[in-house]
């Protein structure tokens, strides 16, 4: 009896402390949302200073990701929303408005008051009711040493022909979240998945939930069939036939104390709506035909003027037991809804050259023959090394494989003698969690990150390419080497401790250093 009784109170003991350690947890946690909403409001308080709406010419917004790019519905500009960067130190977020005007090729920072908190990792749908409507969901906020997040649940309208930002407050909405992905279907916003981090944990949804744009009501959709798991980060559009498809995405789970293992999924689901249903949709796994993309996450995704889909870069991780390696893309994939088939992009290279070839052709035969000859041959894939030197000495390298131009049609410029000089294609570099929208048939490609051995680089540049044509990207702003700031981590505390300096776009540094500043940043998985 002695024993047992011994062992029982040793075991309400244990339980006892297990107890009185996870109320210490759950405070600790509560005590670092409470910090960082602090945080927030310090932020919020100095966007409140801003009482009229100003429009100031700048140059290309410094260098960042996950931040939101979106086609304006009547006008012929990018609409470029918060975002994350992160200099190896600190990471700064930010709430700025950056419009691109496509026929001027001209930046403008467009403050207006009242806007969101900083934030990245949200998701923004355009609609065209009212002269242009801009909806922003969600998205993370981070503490300046990168190590605390706070997840919002807050929906804003961007009111495009007033340039008023309004919150629209509904109860009954998704939980804080960040890599979610949200859609506008019909009159609703159908938004689906994401995750949410604290420092002792972290959650991954695969609920859907819709917002009615006419009664301004959530409601929580219960799909029947069996549907994706938890993940965040994932592919989701609407067809032409109106149902919506899921592709992809990012989640971990603990295996053990401390260890988590990721998961890049690749299968895809469609959600219907069902017949005469109000409300009702129905999951369906499907298994599409053609050249599928390869297992990868940070992927971005746009919709073409044919509504396919398409789906640009990521990273591929390599998670060893104390390591992670990415392999990083610049792949172009379309998904076809209507023939449920996959398909790579291919850039041909541009018409012009292949007249000049032509011409040269007929010049001269020999010399045509050699050329038809190398094309035959379809020469192997080339490594191109480009070394960017940052502000602070650093010099990074940048690798990417590049298809040999006589293969893929790359146009080599011709010279006063007839003789043809090949030089390697233009293209964005392999990235990762980059911003994409499409406007009259062109596709945009800003900034994103990759990495180089322990240093992040982040960027700013800014790509386009004809989606009819598929011949060539074109750059509209190259990336900036005097914004690659890396500084190596450090324990110091002024470092870490600094509020104003963190969170991305302080007020004064606004002022003072107008747009060269640098900004945002955030995880490859969102």
């Amino acid at each position: 009896m002695g024993k047992k009784g011994k062992k029982e109170k040793k075991g309400r003991g244990a339980e006892k402390t297990a107890a009185k350690m996870e109320k210490k947890a759950s405070k600790r946690s509560r005590k670092e949302e409470e910090d960082l909403e602090a945080l927030i409001a310090h932020f919020q308080t100095l966007d409140a200073r801003k009482t009229q709406v100003t429009e100031t010419p700048c140059s290309p917004p410094s260098p960042r990701l996950n931040a939101s790019l979106s086609a304006h519905p009547e006008k012929d500009e990018l609409i470029l929303f918060g975002g994350e960067y992160f200099n190896g130190q600190k990471t700064l977020l930010y709430n700025e408005l950056y419009v691109y005007n496509i026929k001027k090729d001209t930046w403008t920072k467009v403050d207006i008051p009242g806007p969101p908190p900083r934030r990245c990792a949200h998701q923004t749908v355009v609609v065209p009711q009212g002269g242009g409507q801009l909806w922003v969901f969600g998205g993370e906020f981070a503490s300046p040493d990168g190590e605390q997040f706070y997840h919002y649940k807050d929906l804003w309208v961007l009111h495009l022909a007033t340039k008023t930002w309004e919150q629209v407050r509904s109860a009954g909405g998704p939980s804080g979240r960040s890599g979610h992905r949200m859609v506008a279907w019909k009159r609703q916003l159908i938004l689906f998945g994401g995750f949410h981090e604290s420092t002792r944990d972290y959650i991954y949804y695969n609920d859907v939930h819709s917002f009615n744009l006419d009664t301004f009501v959530w409601s929580k959709l219960s799909p029947s069939g069996t549907g994706p798991t938890p993940r965040s980060g994932c592919q989701m559009s609407v067809t032409p036939q109106g149902s919506i498809v899921i592709y992809g995405g990012y989640s971990k789970q603990r295996v053990k104390k401390d260890v988590d293992r990721g998961t890049q999924h690749s299968n895809m689901f469609l959600l219907k709506p069902e017949d005469g249903g109000e409300g009702k949709w129905t999951w369906t796994r499907i298994s599409p035909s053609g050249v599928k993309p390869t297992p990868r996450s940070g992927f971005s995704v746009a919709m073409t003027p044919n509504h396919q889909v398409l789906l640009f870069g990521g990273v591929c991780d390599k998670e060893e037991e104390e390591s992670l390696e990415g392999m990083f893309f610049n792949d172009l994939y379309f998904y076809d809804a209507a023939r449920n088939r996959w398909f790579l992009g291919q850039v041909k290279g541009p018409k012009s050259e292949k007249r000049k070839r032509r011409r040269a052709r007929a010049e001269d035969h020999e010399g045509a023959r050699e050329l038809e000859r190398g094309a035959a041959s379809a020469p192997e894939p080339l490594e191109v090394v480009k070394e960017v030197v940052a502000e602070d000495g650093t010099v990074v390298t940048i690798k990417q494989v590049l298809t040999a131009p006589g293969s893929a049609g790359c146009p080599p410029p011709e010279e006063e003698d007839g003789a043809v000089e090949v030089g390697p294609r233009v293209e964005p570099c392999p990235r990762s969690s980059a911003m994409l929208a499409v406007k009259h048939g062109l596709l945009y490609v800003y900034g994103g990150m990759f990495e180089a051995g322990d240093r992040q680089v982040t960027l700013n540049d800014l790509y386009c390419l004809d989606l009819h044509k598929m011949e060539e990207w074109k750059v509209l702003v190259e990336m900036d080497a005097e914004t690659q700031e890396w500084l190596e981590d450090t324990d110091s505390e002024e470092d870490s401790s600094s509020a104003e300096g963190a969170e991305g776009g302080d007020e004064d540094q606004d002022e003072d250093s107008g747009e060269e500043t640098g900004e945002e940043e955030e995880g490859s998985h969102s």
